[in-house]
């Protein structure tokens, strides 16, 4: 019988218990080592003071993104939306929809609960379209402004909010009634080439004094 063993094994118990210590001691720096959490920053160019703060993790869906930013702006889950990835000049390059759809084909598209963040996204100062309003292309402009290693997660937080969202649709007959006349050309929520430093003296970093009121929401769990 004690010929079927390694020798150390079966005459020396405690180089086992010496191996199984140094294995959980690897395991303990490499679970350490990868645990991240995403840090994004969410800002609007119809409301000056709308920020949002969504920290979530990179293992989390687009899809678990998209929930936590329609809690955090108060909006209701009924519309079409989707996210864009951007080059640093807000060029789209990939788009990720809430449905599998196949009109565009001259761009990359994945599905937002078949899509994980960390698939799409690896760099800090990533930007993104929140597109959320899909009648006239209304949308958030985010950016992955840290990426926090060695801590961990579940699910989403809002961690900073402050100033009221924009409006979630436009209601056509309400400014059909008033007269109005809405201009849907390409600057309609404005312009997408707008410099982030003009929002804050630190780009895409708001304080928690921003105006509007806004602090730290930490309670704010999704």
């Amino acid at each position: 019988m004690p010929g079927k063993h390694p020798p150390f094994l079966w005459n020396k118990p405690s180089h086992l218990i010496c191996n199984l210590s140094v294995f959980y001691y690897f395991y303990a720096i490499n679970k350490t080592v990868t645990t991240m959490i995403y840090r994004f920053t969410i800002i609007s160019d119809e409301v000056d003071d709308f920020v949002r703060e969504i920290q979530i993790d990179p293992e989390a869906t687009f899809f678990d993104f998209h929930e936590a930013i329609l809690k955090a702006a108060g909006y209701t889950n009924d519309q079409m939306t989707s996210f864009f990835i951007c080059d640093d000049d807000w060029e789209k390059e990939k788009e990720i929809t809430l449905e599998e759809m196949d009109n565009n084909p001259e761009m990359d598209s994945w599905i937002m609960k078949e899509t994980r963040l960390n698939e799409l996204i690896e760099d800090e100062k990533q930007k993104l379209l929140y597109v959320f309003d899909y009648m006239t292309e209304r949308c958030f402009f985010i950016e992955l402004s840290e990426i926090i290693t060695g801590k961990e997660i579940k699910g989403a937080k809002c961690t900073k909010k402050s100033g009221e969202a924009p409006k979630q649709t436009v209601d056509f007959e309400e400014m059909a009634a008033a007269g109005g006349s809405l201009d849907l050309d390409e600057n309609f929520y404005g312009d997408q080439d707008f410099d982030m430093e003009d929002f804050d003296a630190e780009g895409f970093d708001v304080n928690d004094g921003a105006s509007g009121g806004g602090g730290s929401y930490d309670e704010d769990k999704f």
